[in-house]
C-alpha cells in the first residue's frame, strides 16, 4: 500500500513561486515542482493579491499528487474587500477603513465552512474581531459596540438574508463616519506617531553608539 504525505503551504494567490521555502518542502518529495506550482496557481488565481493556504497530498511511490485549496485568512479577505495594502499601526486609535455589515457578512460566508461556530452571528463576530485588529470600523462603530448591537438583534435581518452588497449612498456614509472618527482622534494619532519616531531614533542612535564602541575595542586589540 502506497504511502501519502501531506505538505501545507501558504502561497500568494495565482503567483506561487519556487522560492527557498517551497523548494525546501517539495524538494525531498522528488516531484515536478513546476508542475505542482502550475496547478496551484491555476486553482488560486481567483485569490490574486492574497495569501492562500494550500494542502499538497503526495503519493511517495507514484509521485502523483492532489491539491486542496483553502480560503485565505480573514485578514486577507478583509484587505481585499476594502482594497487595503495593510492594517493600522495603531488599530485602537488610527482607523484605516469603515466596513459595512454587508461586507462583513460576505466575508463570513466565505469562511463559514472553515470556522467552528454555532451560528452565522458568531462567524460575523469573528470577522469583526479581525477588523478590529486591523484598525477597521464596522458601521462606524468599534468592535465592542457593534458586537453589542449584533447580540441585541440590530442586524438580524441582514444576517438572515445574507446581504452582501453595499449601496453607493451607504459607501459615502461609511467614508464620512471614518473621517469623523479620524478627526476626533487626530491629536492622539500624532502623539503615537511621534513616540514611534522617538523610539526608532533612539534605537538607531544606540546601534550607532554600540557600533562605534566595537570599532574602538577592535582597534585597541590590534595595537
Amino acid at each position: 500500500m502506497s504511502k501519502k504525505e501531506t505538505i501545507e503551504m501558504l502561497v500568494d494567490g495565482g503567483k506561487a513561486k519556487a522560492d527557498a521555502s517551497v523548494a525546501q518542502k517539495l524538494g525531498p518529495m522528488k516531484i515536478n515542482v513546476q508542475e505542482v506550482l502550475k496547478v496551484v496557481n491555476e486553482k488560486t488565481s481567483s485569490f490574486n493579491g492574497m495569501k492562500v493556504p494550500v494542502k499538497l497530498i503526495v503519493d511517495t511511490e507514484t509521485k502523483e499528487f492532489e491539491i486542496s485549496i483553502g480560503t485565505p485568512p480573514i485578514s486577507e479577505l478583509i484587505k481585499k474587500e476594502l482594497e487595503l495594502q495593510k492594517g493600522s499601526s495603531f488599530p485602537n486609535k488610527d482607523k484605516v477603513a469603515n466596513i459595512g455589515i454587508e461586507q462583513v457578512i460576505k466575508i463570513a460566508k466565505m469562511k463559514e465552512s472553515s470556522i467552528l461556530h454555532n451560528s452565522m452571528k458568531s462567524v460575523v463576530k469573528t470577522v469583526i474581531g479581525s477588523c478590529n485588529a486591523l484598525g477597521i470600523l464596522v458601521e462606524g462603530e468599534e468592535a465592542r459596540d457593534i458586537n453589542k448591537e449584533i447580540d441585541n438583534g440590530k442586524y438580524d435581518k441582514e444576517i438572515k438574508e445574507e446581504r452582501k452588497e453595499v449601496s453607493e449612498d451607504k459607501k459615502k456614509r461609511l467614508q464620512t463616519e471614518l473621517e469623523q472618527f479620524r478627526k476626533k482622534y487626530a491629536g492622539d494619532i500624532e502623539i503615537l506617531k511621534a513616540k514611534v519616531k522617538e523610539k526608532a531614533k533612539a534605537a538607531t542612535e544606540r546601534k550607532e553608539k554600540e557600533g562605534g564602541e566595537k570599532k574602538e575595542e577592535t582597534a585597541a586589540q590590534k595595537k
